[in-house]
């Protein structure tokens, strides 16, 4: 597959959302639907992993002002091509600052893509939205140049800066479900990325649901997608600008795969054991990433976090939160866990690995997210704090690359030729 797209990430942490772009990664065969995706089919019945093959896109910028953002991308992505000035480590409100100073350029892209900071949307959360007490960097507003516009909770416009400056062909952007309940941010952040340059057709964003896609969590995401006018094929035009609704063939936003009612075309749900399938105790595994894991203290059932993840069902959304709040592998049957046989099998009580986090987040076992010093350096190091908390904030690469496939698919129907 020819890399003749080229994509520019915001807000990228760890790259969940570039990895799922660029495709040409390892997931669990539970996770594909050959009926719907023959492509991705496992040469063989008793294949366990199949690999995605690689898309159109190819990352040529990516951003964040985690360092341990920049830590996780870089060496697995210069692997697979990059370079390591393709991370900017600075915020995007400065970023398009110096841009329009004339001091920094956007490179060129086909796309832009961007997860614009959730916590002020998210149901889990105090919900300021707009009136987020939190600047850009991520530290209380106390010195910036424009409170009202720098804030945490209006990052999505610095997103919209830099559409504007790059003119891609698409965007694509992602936030969490609440977003949508909270009064009219929604229809809001529609309106603004409409009135972009040349004017950009951004359908009604909708909640995509990750196990529907073969991700084993309940993360629900709403995503929004819009097109450069001027770039549209004119039935694509004509299509996306009527008052009906957009028919199948057009439609952006990808087919489910699974389901957790019976289907004939679906596949049920992939559970939380079939996704740690395979994998040792930390005690006896080489895994750096499967040794690391929260030694956070049962609080009681009464706090968050403290339950452990059902094996036969879907794990809860993996969040970017510190170690007490990292849900439970395993209980003691004293805290009311329920994996009883592992319990007399004198396997101990113990909250989910690194490892098991981005496993259930869909990331493949060849990404590394504990590092010590020693391997590449300050510079690259992950402990498991940075590691639960980039895992936590990323896009499910398979949820990502669903949404990139659909696009690949669609390109040459709905956008120019060059």
């Amino acid at each position: 597959m020819v890399k003749d797209l080229k994509l520019l990430s915001l807000f990228s942490g760890c790259g969940g959302m570039d990895l799922g772009f660029e495709g040409d990664f390892d997931v669990l065969r539970e996770s594909v639907n050959p009926s719907i995706h023959p492509e991705w089919s496992p040469v063989g019945n008793k294949k366990k992993w199949v690999k995605l093959p690689p898309t159109r896109f190819k990352t040529i910028f990516a951003n964040d002002i985690l360092h341990a953002g920049r830590a996780a991308w870089t060496p697995f992505f210069t692997k697979r091509g990059a370079s390591e000035s393709n991370y900017a480590l600075e915020s995007v409100v400065d970023l398009v600052k110096k841009a329009k100073n004339g001091d920094f350029q956007f490179p060129v892209a086909d796309v832009v893509t961007g997860g614009f900071p959730c916590q002020d949307f998210s149901l889990a959360g105090s919900r300021k939205g707009f009136s987020s007490h939190k600047a850009h960097h991520g530290k209380a507003l106390l010195e910036v140049d424009n409170p009202s516009e720098e804030n945490r909770g209006k990052l999505y416009m610095w997103m919209r800066h830099v559409v504007d400056l790059v003119r891609p062909k698409v965007f694509v952007a992602e936030n969490v479900k609440g977003l949508v309940s909270l009064k009219d941010v929604k229809s809001i952040i529609e309106n603004d990325f409409r009135n972009i340059g040349p004017g950009y057709i951004v359908l009604e964003a909708k909640v995509l649901k990750a196990p529907d896609y073969g991700v084993a969590q309940s993360r629900e995401r709403v995503i929004f997608i819009g097109f450069r006018k001027d770039a549209l094929t004119k039935e694509a035009l004509k299509i996306y600008t009527s008052k009906n609704s957009v028919p199948e063939g057009y439609d952006p936003y990808p087919m489910k795969t699974h389901s957790k009612e019976k289907h004939d075309d679906l596949l049920p749900y992939v559970t939380v054991k079939q996704c740690l399938n395979g994998l040792l105790e930390p005690e006896t595994t080489e895994d750096l990433s499967q040794q690391a894991y929260s030694k956070a203290k049962w609080y009681g059932s009464h706090c968050q976090g403290q339950i452990e993840v059902k094996l036969d069902g879907l794990a809860p959304t993996i969040r970017s939160e510190h170690h007490g709040n990292i849900e439970f592998r395993r209980l003691s049957e004293e805290h009311g866990g329920k994996h009883h046989e592992e319990l007399r099998e004198g396997l101990k009580e113990r909250r989910l690995t690194v490892r098991e986090c981005a496993r259930i987040q869909t990331f493949p076992d060849n990404f590394e997210f504990i590092r010590p010093i020693s391997t590449l350096g300050k510079k690259y190091s992950l402990t498991r704090t940075n590691a639960y908390k980039v895992i936590g904030n990323a896009v499910p690469p398979l949820l990502a690359n669903h949404i990139a496939c659909r696009l690949q698919d669609l390109w040459s129907i709905i956008i120019k030729k060059d």
